[in-house]
């Protein structure tokens, strides 16, 4: 007896549609599923929008079930133009190869590849499609598609009759691809069951549809809900755009922060959707956060557990460190080289007249070589940088914060080489940073959560 996966998806907020329930239900509880979900690589990493999806396998997982995740290499030199208004720029084949295997390293954080009987796998779509012939291709799967199926679908029909749009062969093709990944992976790996997006119910069904009539399979879908903020926005976005993965993209900082600035009215659902914890554990936690909910406590525990699990939990400790000094809740004294160099890439700046600023003796002849070297690129006296508006007014300390951390390499050596051995170098650089960073006043750091 296998665990009925339907059931606790739907309890947790993961199912908007399924087919076939009743079966759907039994053929959990008899059989090992096999499901999977396909993910786009048209960028090299994936986002805080598509961990519902991932989430979604991880679970089918955790229940006792084998997931399949599928990296389009080949559908995504097409590019799924579901939900789109027009063409996608079609990416080259060393660029999706990139993506592909930069997706590949971030799910491994979610999935667990050498479980047993239930491992996950990770496959690339290319792997078969570049195998096929186009003749074959449209004899043996092309003739199971109607055009009037094809364009009665919303986006398309919407694309088609407006004179100022247009949809390609190409595009319209998508569908087709995606329907003989499903029959493809029911064949070679027995699996029966397709995850997606909303906006991947015909998608899904076209490929039920080919497993049954090609291969005489019978196969299922189920799609996620479009989670929206308590603002009714798309969720996975701040206000400097989509909240990545990858700490190239979004700083480990910056995502750590966006949990911690959720609504509490998003709480419940994010618990039930991107944790593992049983749902009476969260709902005791959210009464305890009720109680007290400027302190919010739900939401460190959220961002604390969701950094831990994309960016490692020394990253997490790191972040959560910069935070407590740049909150006032720890010395900046005791704050570790590491802490400093991620405040140091954090901090807002301003722009100022160098020549004015004012800041500790230690840290002031960084400032003065910061300071000439400016003047000699520049015919004016002023050093421009980003300015936050989040932070309170502008103070000359600020930028003698951002003068000192972000002078050249060259000066912190200079700086650090009075010392005669690596250990006091790197002491040395750090009291450097530390004093530096003291330089600004503790308004700064007012009127934020950690």
């Amino acid at each position: 007896m296998h665990t009925n996966a339907l059931k606790i998806l739907r309890e947790r907020g993961f199912v908007e549609w399924s087919s076939h329930n009743e079966e759907l239900e039994e053929h959990f509880m008899k059989d090992m599923v096999t499901g999977y979900i396909g993910f786009d690589p048209s960028a090299d990493s994936l986002h805080v929008g598509n961990l519902v999806a991932i989430m979604g396998l991880a679970w089918l997982q955790r229940l006792g079930h084998r997931p399949i995740a599928i990296a389009g290499g080949g559908t995504g030199r097409i590019g799924d133009p579901s939900g789109k208004s027009a063409e996608r720029n079609l990416l080259s084949e060393e660029q999706i190869l990139h993506n592909v295997s930069c997706i590949a390293e971030q799910l491994k954080h979610f999935l667990n590849f050498e479980s047993g009987e239930n491992s996950a796998l990770l496959v690339n779509n290319n792997d078969w499609l570049k195998k096929e012939n186009y003749i074959e291709f449209l004899r043996d799967t092309g003739k199971y598609f109607s055009v009037s199926f094809l364009v009665n679908r919303e986006y398309v029909r919407s694309r088609v009759l407006d004179p100022d749009k247009s949809i390609t062969y190409t595009e319209l093709s998508y569908i087709l691809l995606q329907a003989f990944d499903y029959n493809h992976l029911y064949n070679e790996y027995g699996c029966t069951l397709q995850m997606g997006g909303n906006d991947q119910q015909v998608n899904i069904i076209a490929g039920m549809d080919l497993a049954r009539k090609k291969s005489g399979g019978q196969c299922y879908g189920i799609t996620f809900p479009l989670l929206l903020n308590a603002q009714g926005q798309k969720f996975g976005k701040s206000e400097s755009g989509a909240v990545y993965l990858s700490p190239k993209r979004t700083s480990v900082y910056k995502f750590y922060q966006f949990w911690i600035n959720v609504d509490d009215k998003d709480l419940e659902k994010l618990y039930k959707l991107f944790t593992f914890r049983e749902l009476d554990e969260i709902k005791a936690l959210l009464e305890e956060h009720a109680k007290a909910p400027h302190l919010r406590k739900a939401q460190k525990e959220l961002a604390w557990e969701m950094t831990c699990r994309v960016h490692g939990e020394e990253a997490a400790k790191r972040v959560l460190d910069a935070s407590a000094v740049l909150f006032g809740e720890t010395n900046i004294k005791d704050a570790p080289a590491d802490v400093l160099e991620t405040l140091a890439a954090e901090i807002p700046c301003a722009e100022a007249d160098l020549a004015e600023t004012t800041c500790s003796s230690s840290a002031e002849p960084v400032i003065q070589r910061a300071t000439r070297r400016r003047r000699s690129k520049r015919a004016g006296h002023t050093s421009t940088v980003k300015r936050s508006p989040t932070r309170g007014a502008w103070s000359p300390e600020r930028t003698c914060l951002r003068a000192a951390i972000s002078s050249s390499t060259l000066e912190r050596k200079t700086f650090a080489c009075s010392s005669s051995n690596r250990r006091e170098k790197s002491k040395a650089e750090t009291e450097w940073r530390r004093e530096a960073i003291m330089c600004v006043p503790p308004p700064l750091f007012s009127g934020g959560n950690i």
